[in-house]
């Protein structure tokens, strides 16, 4: 069964346009796992632009799904989450004036870091996964990190779906053929939605969980939140 990692980022952008506590993204989280999603996911940034830190220890106490913190393993940010200590970290190579995820790790090139950074998370028991662009060629320095999991970048896919979506979602079935191949689970997000996410699920190999927002949540201003987290996760449960 293919996980749903539902991405609260948008909803505490919203609270924090007015100030206050509306909508109580911590009150978000529990409905959400209520109504059936299995994990929530958020991805805090130094300016806490969305995901405040406070709300990060707030939903260690409140999730009791699968909690997962995206993030640039600077030392403010490590030193969060190994007190934390969420089910994963997903690492991301996102500069501070980043506005959303825009590249996968160079693997190659930021090697010491990465396996340093994984050796730290694996010891304090949390999963790890490493955010790849779709380059099968990658996957195999990615494991050599010790990394449990990649997580697949997929613009690219949400962009190329309504062209060609066979030439779209190629790159990403031979790098998860890689990543089966080299033992690593494989979890995907970015701009996946409600149109193009069952193609995606049935034709990427191994595919664990998906982390999905800012469609989700754009979703539920139309569809209401219930119903949109039991559409995304008919769309995983139809294969």
């Amino acid at each position: 069964m293919i996980k749903l990692s539902v991405n609260i980022n948008k909803i505490a952008t919203l609270r924090n346009a007015r100030g206050g506590n509306v909508p109580d993204v911590i009150e978000a989280a529990r409905r959400i796992e209520l109504y059936g999603a299995d994990g929530i996911t958020v991805h805090p940034r130094p300016d806490e632009r969305h995901i405040r830190r406070k709300d990060v220890y707030q939903l260690k106490e409140a999730v009791t799904t699968e909690f997962n913190i995206e993030g640039y393993p600077s030392q403010d940010f490590m030193d969060m989450v190994l007190e934390v200590k969420p089910h994963q970290v997903t690492l991301v190579p996102d500069p501070p004036e980043a506005i959303t995820s825009n590249t996968g790790w160079d693997v190659a090139t930021h090697f010491d870091l990465l396996r340093g950074v994984v050796e730290q998370l694996k010891f304090a028991g949390i999963r790890v996964s490493i955010f790849l662009d779709p380059i099968p060629e990658r996957v195999a320095i990615a494991g050599q990190t010790g990394t449990n999991r990649i997580e697949l970048y997929t613009e690219s896919y949400a962009v190329g779906y309504t062209r060609n979506r066979e030439e779209a979602v190629r790159p990403f079935t031979e790098t998860a053929l890689a990543a089966v191949k080299y033992g690593l689970g494989v979890n995907a997000g970015h701009d996946l939605s409600a149109e193009n996410l069952r193609y995606f699920a049935a034709n990427v190999p191994g595919l664990q969980e998906v982390s999905i927002g800012h469609a989700l949540i754009s979703d539920a201003l139309y569809w209401g939140l219930e119903n949109t987290v039991n559409i995304y996760k008919r769309e995983l449960q139809s294969l």
